[in-house]
């Protein structure tokens, strides 16, 4: 069954910082079930702003231990949902809310761990929920965040940091990197990158302490602790991430040595087929789908979700960006619709998989 939104009043907006709030669901008790999420997943908001039809995804930052469905969101330039939900949504407004999804999840097994956490802004709010329920549902894994922030005031979930360390002093330590501020030591100030990193590994987090990496933030920061953690010799394997920040659509550009394919795409979505004659060189599957009528499930339209995520049954396609599917989902076929292009006379997808 595809994902599907659902009216959900607001219960709760809290101020986490001067340009970020969260914002807290009320779950109907007849649609709780479709809302059960992993800490890591994140929720789509929908709503109209001047006329326009606007959709963004938010990871939880609340963790389902809690009973909470809470995502943060952070102020950005000229960014339309994020303004708008700072500066105008109050307790008591509904929103089209999508029920949760994403792959940024941690394992079933978590006792005699150490977890490594990677964050940089509202980065931090998959994070937050991951470690809180790592440290309320084991008493024996460690916990280790580094996150990065401009200043003091800018860290989201300080407080709630804090009382952390103060709950689990022998499992949980926090270790800020501010750009624009000092702590007193180089070690932490600046940015998150492959240098700053290779000295954490070389300083305080030795790899074979460590089980799990997870990273969540800008691409940069993503590749760059990467990077420092595979030239020490931990496992790519046991890295994982997510990229945050304002996704972009993707113009694809085909190139001039590239065969135009005239194919015939065939979508299926809750056992219903659509047909659509589509050119390798025409928009992604997604748009046109949405053009001759469908009703798929998309978000970001920039590769960065996984919310319009399918299944090749048939033929084969190209993605312009992937930054959502694992390589194991690749080859298994998932393709992400709204970067995806047919390479195949036929070409069948499927959202039912």
């Amino acid at each position: 069954m595809k994902p599907s939104f659902h009216t959900l009043k607001i219960n709760e907006i809290r101020q986490e910082t001067p340009d970020a709030v969260s914002i807290a669901f009320e779950i109907p008790d007849d649609i709780k079930d479709l809302f059960h999420y992993q800490s890591g997943q994140y929720l789509t908001l929908k709503t109209s702003i001047d006329g326009e039809e606007i959709r963004r995804s938010y990871s939880l930052c609340s963790s389902p231990f809690e009973n909470s469905w809470r995502v943060a969101v952070k102020k950005i330039e000229q960014g339309k949902f994020s303004t708008y939900a700072n500066e105008q949504l109050t307790q008591g407004t509904t929103l089209e809310v999508m029920s949760p999804m994403g792959n940024f999840v941690l394992p079933e097994s978590l006792d005699e761990k150490h977890f490594v956490f990677f964050a940089a802004g509202s980065g931090v709010t998959p994070v937050f929920s991951m470690l809180k329920t790592i440290l309320n549902q084991s008493e024996s894994a460690v916990v280790t965040l580094v996150y990065g922030n401009k200043g003091f005031h800018s860290i989201i979930f300080r407080e709630e940091l804090e009382a952390l360390k103060n709950t689990y002093m022998n499992r949980f330590r926090v270790i800020h990197v501010l750009s624009k501020e000092s702590l007193g030591n180089e070690l932490q100030k600046g940015r998150i990158d492959e240098e700053k990193t290779k000295r954490l590994i070389q300083t305080l987090l030795p790899i074979d302490g460590i089980d799990g990496v997870y990273i969540c933030g800008p691409e940069s920061m993503i590749h760059g602790v990467k990077a420092a953690f595979v030239n020490a010799g931990f496992s790519a394997g046991n890295i994982h991430f997510e990229l945050f920040g304002t996704a972009t659509p993707v113009v694809s550009k085909v190139q001039e040595t590239d065969e135009v394919i005239t194919s015939l795409v065939t979508v299926i979505l809750d056992g219903e087929v659509l047909d659509i004659p589509l050119a390798s060189n025409q928009i992604n599957i997604l748009d046109a789908a949405l053009e001759a009528g469908a009703d798929l499930p998309f978000a970001c339209k920039g590769g960065v979700c996984c919310t319009c995520k399918a299944k090749i049954m048939e033929g084969t396609a190209r993605m312009d960006v992937n930054y959502a599917l694992e390589p194991d989902e690749v080859a298994a076929g998932y393709i992400l619709t709204c970067q995806s292009h047919p390479t195949s006379e036929r070409l069948v997808v499927s959202f039912d998989e």
